[in-house]
């Protein structure tokens, strides 16, 4: 009897968890929307955005090119609690966190060796179609870059 309840009490511990994820406007892939983007020279493009469930955490994978257009490609694995989690694949930071402020808005900052080198603001909007990232961050020669982009659901 005993197992059987521990292993109904692991079951809904993971309906639970699946529930939640399911509940983020961010998951799901998003493809950029150059044209309704505005980004700053030098700025690299995240031409896709990939939000899936890994375990009880979440993964982010961007595809995009950097500012010489060459092919990029970054994953970082964490929870959105405003703790700092590895960054790999990207030249610019090392580490990154995410902060949810509401149900469709998140924060984040990207580090490298300690130092912060890129903040943002993601916005989903209410019916879910559309992510608007604020993004400010330093080029390669340390000179300040605003974008706006935005992605469209896939």
């Amino acid at each position: 009897m005993k197992a059987r309840m521990a292993a109904l009490a692991v079951a809904f511990c993971f309906l639970g968890a699946v529930v939640c994820l399911a509940q983020n406007p961010n998951m799901g892939s998003w493809t950029l929307n150059e044209a309704k983007s505005k980004i700053g020279a030098g700025a690299p493009k995240n031409t896709t955005v990939v939000y899936e469930a890994a375990g009880n955490d979440i993964k982010v994978t961007v595809d995009g090119t950097d500012s010489a257009g060459n092919a990029t490609h970054s994953e970082w694995t964490g929870k959105f609690d405003g703790k700092e989690y590895p960054l790999t694949g990207s030249s610019t930071a090392d580490s990154r966190s995410y902060k949810r402020v509401s149900s469709h808005t998140l924060t984040f900052v990207e580090m490298k060796s300690g130092k912060v080198v890129d903040t943002g603001r993601i916005v989903v909007s209410a019916d879910g179609k559309t992510r608007t990232l604020t993004l400010d961050e330093r080029g390669a020669k340390g000179k300040k870059i605003h974008s706006v982009m935005v992605y469209d659901k896939q």
